[in-house]
């Protein structure tokens, strides 16, 4: 009689379960889905109830016929895909591949991939969660519609290759309204007053001043802060109260996803994509010795902070014997949801805090042992005694004015000793501790060491970097744990928004774009209408209304507004977005218009009037036309016929074009020395190829890496060169890689030596 079958999602997952029960099963992956909607239609069957119209996924065959050999003579499968409603879709589609008459099908999760957990999950399989999955359907139908038929009219009104999306498209939505919040901001002046004192030999130390005459103090200009320091100016400063107290500081929750994405945002600088590729790595497992894998966190896509009980009591077993009873609690400590939360998984956590940082990493790529530390210190931390912080607080006292100074110290560092978070608004536990105020006494007379007036000016309000874009999409009920990622990564690519020194700024496409959809579809585009569609979701995975009921309520008002689009939605093609500016030829208003080459300022009479110009936003948002620059001949020879290069502007910027055109059409970036494109200082490995290895962009704006003296030279790799001889063969350079495996290393690309390195 054959094995039972047990079918996960990743492949990495195998290798780790046969160590724990590959004798009694058999075993397979199936790399992700298997069957999705189809590509090139809609794939909704619309009329008849919203029928979905499942297709197995290009290039899946192989795998899904590995499944039916696998399955062949099995009676059980067990289907253990992650356990979130992605996974819960891929089981239900393999049970649908593999259904036959007498075969069962039990679902299994494995919410963390331990001997213990793996053993318990198997003996306690569970049916396939129909509701889960329809919560997943619906949503795949949903974005499916509003792609499918919002899509066609920016190709039509705009460009060719533009993608509107329920969700991402919101996100481009709050990003564009913060940027022009920052552009309307107007800010305004303020001054501050610190006065410098001290007592006896100490050193000085700060106070500010906060009131006069029991109000709060105002100081608009340098004016009223001159008046305020002429008034000062013969002033006693004496100590009117001196208050001390002892406040306890309680450690954050383990992580949720969102916050271990914010964190490592914040600590590690990594996106939230790698976050969750490095994530996903320590979930399904890792080698800790020759044959010795093991799942080293929970599952990694949660809203919860719940631990369980079990892991608490590891937790405060281990502080005890690693920090001593001083740093331990008495009961576990547990955290309250917050009221959204669905609550589905644990918090992330080490699946033993015995699996010290210092303990696997030997068996850890870099970031990877760097992810991990902070995962393991987080929750340690939480379970961990609170710090105990003596603050001290002085009212000075300058005539009518009052200045106030504050100091800390730490008493008892608790979990502090371990880890300090600090989020974007301050919350948490600020590693920078206020100054140590000396020993001061009611009446005391302090020595002003100088004042020190400061202007000042009210900031606008800050932009998105990816840590706070999150927690923005959270706190709105936009997205979930399992979409944030794909989420800032997909209006990256799309070219809405660009990331500039850590922090999102709207591209003039994602102007464009986001302008005309919140025209013509205000609702479906709207933060409070997405975040309620995310809610109708759980209400379907709760078994609180059909999901039927949801994409009919959904599409029949959205369908009108698709029809009335098609109608008026503005054509940024032909007639455009009008501006203030006024065409210097005709007199005429100036349009944003989009064509072949992007977006262009363009007339509204054409084609009687036919003036073009690029153009600038500033800071401010207002719009300036860019003259063309007029060709200058430089000293450059053409390295193919060696005439002169002329200086040129283009779609991407300035570059070097041969005098000799249409004859030699060669150009040259201008941060380049040979070749088309920019040289990074690497000759081309090819034998008797004198050309230099160039960064160059593909037809879809993809970046590779190939010689500069292309189409003699061939030589081509998507790999980045790095400047580093092979220690190995003696090879020029290595190339830079990253493997869902392995992480990032280098290795060499010269036939037959094969030398990898990780640092």
């Amino acid at each position: 009689m054959a094995k039972p079958l047990l079918v996960v999602e990743s492949p990495a997952k195998v290798k780790t379960l046969k160590k724990y029960i590959g004798n009694d099963y058999t075993i397979v992956a199936s790399v992700g889905h298997i069957k999705d909607l189809p590509t090139k239609e809609l794939g909704i069957d619309i009329e008849n109830g919203f029928k979905p119209m499942y297709t197995n996924i290009p290039g899946k065959q192989k795998v899904i016929a590995s499944l039916k050999k696998a399955a062949k003579g099995v009676t059980d499968v067990y289907l253990a895909p992650d356990p979130d409603r992605e996974g819960e879709a891929i089981a239900w589609h393999i049970a649908d591949i593999l259904e036959q008459k007498g075969r069962k099908f039990h679902r299994v999760l494995f919410n963390e991939i331990t001997k213990k957990a793996v053993l318990d999950a198997m003996k306690s399989p569970q049916a396939l969660h129909k509701n889960k999955y329809e919560a997943q359907q619906a949503r795949r139908m949903l974005d499916r519609i509003v792609g499918y038929r919002i899509s066609p009219l920016l190709w039509r009104k705009v460009k060719g290759g533009l993608s509107a999306g329920r969700v991402q498209s919101v996100a481009v939505r709050i990003i564009c309204d913060r940027e022009r919040a920052i552009q309307a901001f107007e800010p305004e002046e303020y001054w501050s007053i610190t006065a410098h004192v001290s007592e006896g030999s100490s050193p000085p130390f700060p106070s500010k001043l906060v009131r006069k005459n029991g109000e709060k103090c105002i100081i608009p200009n340098e004016a009223a802060s001159n008046a305020i320091l002429s008034d000062l100016a013969n002033e006693k400063f004496i100590v009117q109260e001196v208050s001390k107290k002892t406040t306890k500081r309680n450690p954050l929750p383990p992580f949720t996803t969102s916050k271990l994405q914010q964190e490592s945002i914040r600590k590690l600088r990594f996106s939230a994509k790698k976050t969750m590729l490095l994530a996903q790595q320590l979930y399904e497992g890792v080698d800790l010795g020759p044959g010795e894998p093991e799942g080293l966190i929970t599952y990694m896509r949660t809203d919860s902070t719940r631990i369980s009980g079990e892991a608490a009591q590891e937790a405060m077993k281990m502080i005890k014997e690693r920090f001593g009873e001083a740093y331990a609690l008495e009961q576990p400590r547990f955290f309250k949801n917050s009221k959204k939360a669905q609550d589905a998984h644990e918090a992330i956590r080490p699946t033993s805090v015995y699996n010290s940082p210092e303990k696997v990493e030997p068996f850890l790529s870099k970031d990877q042992f760097a992810l991990y530390t902070l995962i393991w210190k987080r929750f340690v931390a939480s379970q961990m005694k609170e710090a105990l912080i003596n603050n001290v607080s002085v009212s000075i006292k300058a005539g009518s004015y009052l200045f106030t100074a504050s100091g800390s110290t730490i008493k008892f560092p608790g979990f502090m000793t371990l880890y300090i978070s600090v989020d974007d608004e301050g919350e948490g536990n600020d590693e920078k501790q206020k100054p140590v105020l000396p020993e001061l006494a009611e009446g005391m007379v302090l020595a002003l060491d100088r004042l020190e007036p400061k202007q000042h000016f009210t900031l606008p309000p800050p932009r998105f970097s990816e840590a706070s874009l999150v927690k923005e999409l959270e706190e709105n009920g936009i997205g979930r744990p399992s979409t944030y990622a794909a989420i800032l990564s997909t209006i990256r690519e799309k070219g809405y928004v660009d990331l500039i020194k850590g922090y999102f700024h709207p591209s003039e496409l994602g102007f464009i774009v986001n302008d005309l959809l919140v025209q013509c579809f205000p609702k479906v585009f709207d933060v409070d209408f997405t975040a309620k569609m995310e809610d109708d979701l759980d209400r379907i995975e709760a078994a609180a209304i059909d999901y039927f009921e949801i994409l009919n309520l959904f599409y029949e008002p959205f369908s009108k507004e698709v029809d009335s689009a098609a109608e008026c939605m503005l054509s940024i093609r032909g007639v455009g977005f009008q501006t203030d500016l006024i065409c210097p030829q005709c007199n005429n208003r100036l349009h944003i218009k989009i064509g072949k080459n992007g977006h262009y300022l363009g007339c509204i009479g054409y084609p009687d009037c036919t003036y073009t110009r690029n153009y600038i936003r500033d800071e401010k948002g207002r719009i300036t036309p860019v003259e063309p620059s007029k060709s200058e001949m430089t000293d450059k020879l053409c390295n193919k016929c060696e005439k002169p290069m002329v200086l040129k502007s283009g779609k991407y910027g300035d570059f070097l074009a041969c005098s000799g055109y249409p004859d030699c059409k060669n150009t040259l970036s201008i941060n380049s020395n040979s070749g088309n494109g920019k040289t990074i200082g690497i000759k081309c490995p090819k034998v008797n190829c004198t050309g230099d290895i160039v960064e160059k962009k593909s037809k879809r704006g993809n970046v590779f890496y190939g010689c500069s003296r292309y189409p003699d030279c061939t030589f081509a790799s998507w790999d980045k060169p790095v400047l580093k001889k092979c220690p190995n063969c003696g090879a020029d350079f290595l190339v830079e890689k990253t493997t869902k495996k392995k992480g990032t290393y280098r290795s060499c690309i010269s036939e037959n030596c094969g030398y990898q390195e990780t640092d």
